[in-house]
């Protein structure tokens, strides 16, 4: 098992930035790869960004790409998320997740551990 507790979020203005933090503990000495999701009111849950377990290959989003970054530190079982130039459409509850792979996937159903979520707020 893998429990997943995310800090960060907040509320900015359009413009602004914000970094979010997944730190992990438990059974943090198995490969895993980890990714970002965010879900908007009345939307689904969508694929944000996802890392592999050794921080060497990342996938983004569309609609991130240029702006947000995904990064890992495997000393200290954590992933980020640094968000830039964020807009009111980022606004959502962003989750982080773990998959029992070390591999990257942009699959909501291949992520067999979840955070809490921690919600972010664009104003325009």
């Amino acid at each position: 098992q893998v429990q997943l507790v995310e800090s960060g979020g907040g509320l900015v203005q359009a413009g602004d930035s914000l970094r979010l933090s997944c730190a992990a503990s438990g059974r943090t000495s198995s490969a895993y790869a980890m990714g970002w999701f965010r879900q908007a009111p009345g939307k689904e849950r969508e694929f944000v960004s996802t890392i592999n377990w050794s921080g060497s290959s990342t996938l983004y989003a569309d609609s991130v790409k240029g702006r947000f970054t995904i990064s890992r530190d495997t000393t200290k079982n954590t992933v980020y998320l640094q968000m830039n130039s964020l807009k009111p459409e980022d606004t959502a509850v962003y989750y982080c997740a773990a998959r029992s792979s070390a591999f990257t996937a942009l699959n909501i159903n291949d992520y067999a551990y979840w955070g809490q979520g921690t919600q972010v707020t664009v104003s325009s």
